[in-house]
């Protein structure tokens, strides 16, 4: 049976994909963490913090195929003196001591889950596989070099390398801005995001997954880089009334102008915040539908839904 090492198995993604693929009865199943947790099925590997110094053999080893999840999380309100050497040590450097680790062991493909933000922040034309990357802030910066770094590995030993960027990852409890929207969207709170006319690609948890799965063996997966979403785009106003909507809630959203919502955003030092809310991110899955035959097996509407099904439950 395939043997599969999955980081980052504790995560928002990782756990998920982590019982998803404990229901293939055809693959082992193996996890390498800080330190060591209580889950049921698969094989433990504690290696400590990720960095440029981690002993991996004893993971790699004997494994056919690693997905790498695990990273220092994009945060927006970085406190740290040097932020970019920070993620530099754990997504970059970590990255490519793994994968050299699991060349040297063997190991056939390495699945490495980059970030949408290594094409950019906005756009007014979505972002394809084909554009020259452009990173802007940190983490980025970080997982974009740890794609160079990865495709040079893949040269010189002949391990295969998929490279997958998702925008933003929505699903129930999920971290991050998406999960502050529908903390407060359950609150039934008045935002005041009622006129933003923008568009976005969004992806849930579950397609996500799915085409982690997919590139696992897919054999057109090899040294690819896939771009993935939902492929539907929203404007910021549309999301969050679905989201309203899902929780079984009205939507309150005051049409506060977006230029109004800049300079509020400029005087709290939340300007980022606001950018991401307010502008253009689309993503172009075209390259990724064709070359995987794949298309995100749930819909936006009801990858929504999903996040608020226990809510709904509970009322």
């Amino acid at each position: 049976m395939p043997t599969v090492l999955i980081t980052g198995s504790t995560g928002f993604v990782g756990s998920y994909l982590v019982n998803s693929l404990l229901e293939c009865s055809d693959l082992v199943i193996k996890i390498a963490v800080r330190q060591s947790v209580d889950m049921n099925g698969p094989i433990c590997f504690e290696v400590g913090d990720i960095n440029p110094l981690t002993d991996f053999s004893s993971a790699v080893t004997k494994t056919d195929v690693v997905i790498h999840l695990a990273a220092r999380a994009h945060v927006m309100n970085n406190s740290s003196v040097d932020p970019l050497s920070e993620f530099r040590a754990v997504n970059t450097g970590g990255t490519l001591n793994l994968a050299r680790q699991a060349a040297k062991a063997g190991v056939k493909r390495f699945i490495f889950l980059s970030s949408i933000g290594v094409n950019g922040v906005n756009n007014t034309v979505p972002f394809s596989v084909y554009d020259s990357p452009a990173p802007v802030e940190d983490y980025a910066v970080s997982k974009f070099e740890a794609e160079v770094g990865l495709r040079r590995i893949a040269t010189e030993t002949g391990m295969e390398v998929v490279i997958i960027r998702p925008p933003l990852v929505y699903g129930s409890n999920a971290p991050g801005n998406f999960g502050k929207l529908a903390r407060l969207t359950s609150k039934n709170i008045p935002l005041p995001f009622g006129a933003i006319n923008n568009k976005r690609s969004l992806i849930s948890l579950d397609n996500l997954v799915d085409l982690i799965v997919t590139c696992i063996d897919h054999p057109k997966a090899a040294n690819q880089t896939f771009l993935v979403s939902d492929d539907y785009d929203v404007s910021t106003t549309k999301l969050l009334s679905l989201m309203a909507l899902a929780a079984g809630k009205k939507p309150r959203l005051i049409p506060v102008p977006v230029s109004v919502l800049r300079l509020i955003g400029r005087f709290t030092g939340k300007l980022a915040v606001l950018d991401r809310l307010c502008g253009n991110l689309q993503v172009d899955i075209s390259h990724t539908k064709k070359t995987l035959g794949w298309n995100p097996p749930v819909s936006f509407q009801n990858g929504i839904q999903k996040c608020f099904c226990k809510e709904q439950k509970d009322d």
